[in-house]
């Protein structure tokens, strides 16, 4: 392997390790084979354990994505009307001196001005480096909006944080080692591939899993038992699961003693949900429950480690924080905390000893902090105006590792709020995406495979050191590099935005995680512990796995975590009968890797996934084109009829950008930006529709 901090020779045959950027909680320790300068292959590194050596179909084609004959490799400034995607190409130092130029005149109109400037960005790349270290120095010090990056998992942390104490849970490789499985709301197969080679290393010897999802996903019709219920409704069946356990005394009382607080409390709420009013609310049967229930306690009782598996499908919905509380909150009834093989994971984030503040520098933020905005609402918010309760208009938009246009919800509003003239719209992109056809300036950013980085995961516990396999095509930078030079052209001399990147991959763990040993085999492993909460010590503020949450009741809100229903509950509305859920398809990750044509190929086009009876109802047959449509608006898109759909809910596979759609939306034209209970985040799995086929459209 290549273990020098210089880009390889042009005439050499290297190996250089590398992490995967991408939202996905595997986060794989990658090789590249480079050969004249030009990277050749992209696999799984197999030093690496939870990689060992495979990649998903996705990243394995890196390649593809990085020589992509339509990457954006020069600085581009729109010459059409907005969303008509015309730009021609300009130098840097005009791109940058503009956007300076543009941001210093709004910034300068007087105290809190500033704020009319927003940064909008997520997960385009995980790495501490490339997403918010300079970048959100940068907006500190200009005073600029803050950003409350939702969209995609703060219900469920927030879930976590008032149960467990944090983004913690069991480690991801005990599950081999597991009797019994329950993947609840997540398609591992399609996202989360490496817990899956766990999972089935545990089946091979003996364990059960049980998948738990709306959807008959891959991975749902590989498992020995398939849960389907009703979008939303998951919290209810947690109740009904703790309601059976408690019927038939599966408890581990000396746990529940020992490590808990607000049992009583919480013993009185699941004793009102018995699996027949459950039932009802989830739209499965009385003894799925009763058998899942047996499962589980039998198991945890007879000494054998149960172990959950959350993804972040079931906290999509209006009562996605309090799913989360409900489902966490399981393992301490039974003491599956007890073995390094129980308990459960969502997300291991938490543990990772990440110096953020030294990376992002909050101490540069004006002493009047700037008001926050919710990228999950970005839609409604880029229509308002100035307000006194609102602050003023967003005048000014910079979007880094993200495509809102085609990503986030209700995309009307959003396009709407993009097609504004007088809106100010800097996109840093690979590709000329949704978003980018509405920017007034596109600048050029480089790829994993060109510049340093450094990972945690929430997927396993290991950090992750990424190294530049070749040099920048074109004229790209890294997203540090862009914010450096903007800086400059702004005036700021700081030494802070003058650190280069492998100082700042240094930074980011400091001396809690050895660098050396990341720079030697790529990936250094955290000194977690094997089971965590075996004699309780939770990072809550009791110390307990805290069924009363005294800090959510000191909010107003209900310590205890409850069922609450979707926004738009199915049986409510006869004009929009059929709930929908969006997960992604299999070969794109969010709206990455649409654009690549082999992966492409494979998906074929939009689709809608619907139950024969729903079909039939309406006349729809396979391989027609449909209209979906309810409040919001209409998207049409080829139908299959399907035994992955249950009846009552249709399965709109996302994210496709819109571009390529057949009326150039994309399924989010749908849904809606109502938020869920905890963490503020979209509802996306919240969403009523009607369809009808597109040859009954008048």
């Amino acid at each position: 392997m290549n273990a020098t901090t210089d880009q390889p020779a042009k005439d050499t045959h290297t190996q250089v390790l590398g992490a995967c950027p991408h939202d996905c909680p595997d986060t794989c320790s990658m090789v590249t084979t480079v050969v004249g300068g030009i990277a050749i292959k992209v696999q799984g590194n197999p030093e690496h354990p939870h990689t060992d050596g495979a990649l998903c179909t996705k990243v394995s084609r890196y390649t593809e994505r990085t020589y992509h004959p339509e990457r954006i490799l020069h600085p581009l400034k729109r010459v059409g009307a907005k969303g008509s995607g015309q730009f021609e190409r300009v130098s840097w130092e005009a791109a940058l001196y503009d956007i300076a130029s543009r941001l210093t005149s709004i910034a300068s109109r007087g105290a809190d001005a500033a704020q009319a400037i927003l940064p909008y960005s997520y997960a385009g790349t995980m790495g501490l480096v490339q997403s918010e270290s300079i970048a959100a120095r940068f907006f500190h010090k200009l005073g600029a909006s803050l950003l409350d990056r939702t969209i995609c998992a703060s219900a469920g942390a927030e879930g976590l944080t008032h149960t467990l104490g944090g983004k913690v849970g069991m480690r991801v490789e005990f599950f081999a080692e597991s009797k019994l499985i329950i993947i609840w709301g997540g398609n591992s197969i399609a996202s989360n591939l490496h817990f899956w080679r766990y999972a089935q290393i545990a089946k091979r010897n003996g364990a059960k899993l049980i998948c738990i999802d709306p959807r008959r996903s891959e991975t749902a019709e590989k498992c020995h038992e398939h849960i389907a219920l009703l979008p939303g409704t998951d919290g209810a069946l947690a109740l009904a699961l703790m309601h059976e356990l408690i019927k038939h005394n599966w408890l581990d009382h000396d746990y529940l003693r020992q490590h808990t607080l607000g049992w009583d409390l919480l013993r009185e709420r699941a004793m009102q949900w018995p699996p027949e009013r459950a039932a009802q609310v989830c739209g499965i049967l009385p003894e799925q429950i009763r058998s899942l229930a047996r499962d589980y306690g039998t198991c945890a009782a007879s000494g054998q480690a149960t172990a959950i598996r959350m993804n972040y499908g079931l906290q999509r919905a209006h009562g996605g924080g309090n799913t989360v509380r409900l489902i966490a909150s399981l393992p301490a009834l039974t003491g599956a905390w007890r073995s390094r093989a129980g308990g459960v994971l969502l997300s291991c984030s938490g543990m990772f000893p990440v110096n953020r503040s030294g990376l992002q520098r909050p101490d540069f933020l004006p002493s009047n902090v700037p008001r926050t905005i919710n990228m999950s609402t970005i839609g409604d918010d880029l229509l308002r105006t100035s307000s006194a309760e609102f602050g003023p208009a967003i005048e000014a938009l910079i979007v880094y590792n993200s495509n809102p246009v085609a990503v986030a919800p209700e995309s009307a509003k959003v396009v709407q709020g993009f097609s504004r003239e007088d809106l100010f719209t800097v996109v840093l992109e690979h590709f000329q995406t949704d978003t980018a056809d509405y920017a007034d300036y596109i600048l050029p950013a480089t790829t994993q495979l060109e510049h340093w980085d450094v990972h945690a995961s929430y997927g396993h516990t290991d950090a992750l050191l990424n190294r530049p396999a070749i040099a920048p095509l074109g004229e790209a930078k890294p997203n540090t590099q862009i914010f450096r030079e903007l800086a400059a052209h702004m005036g700021y001399d700081e030494p802070a935005f003058s650190e280069d990147d492998l100082s700042l991959c240094r930074l980011a763990y400091g001396d809690r995680i050895d660098f050396q040993t990341l720079m030697d085999q790529g990936f250094a492993p955290l000194m977690a512990p094997q089971a965590p909460f075996a004699d309780g010590n939770f990072p809550t503020p009791s110390g307990k796995c805290e069924f009363f949450s005294a800090r959510l009741a000191a909010r107003g809100l209900d310590g205890l975590p409850d069922y609450v229903p979707n926004h738009e509950a199915s049986n409510t509305s006869t004009t929009y009968p059929l709930a929908m859920i969006s997960p992604p398809a299999r070969n794109f990750l969010n709206s990455s890797f649409v654009n690549v044509k082999s992966l492409r190929d494979i998906e074929g086009e939009p689709l809608l996934e619907m139950h024969a009876e729903d079909a039939h109802a309406r006349g729809i047959k396979t391989g027609e084109v449909v209209r979906v449509f309810n409040q919001r608006g209409s998207y049409r898109c080829k139908v299959k009829v399907s035994p992955r759909a249950r009846a009552g809910v249709v399965n709109g596979l996302g994210i496709w950008w819109r571009k390529l759609g057949l009326d150039g939306t994309n399924v989010n034209q749908l849904t809606s930006q109502k938020l869920t209970d905890l963490g503020r985040a979209p509802t996306f799995y919240d969403c009523l529709v009607e369809v009808e086929s597109d040859r009954l459209k008048t």
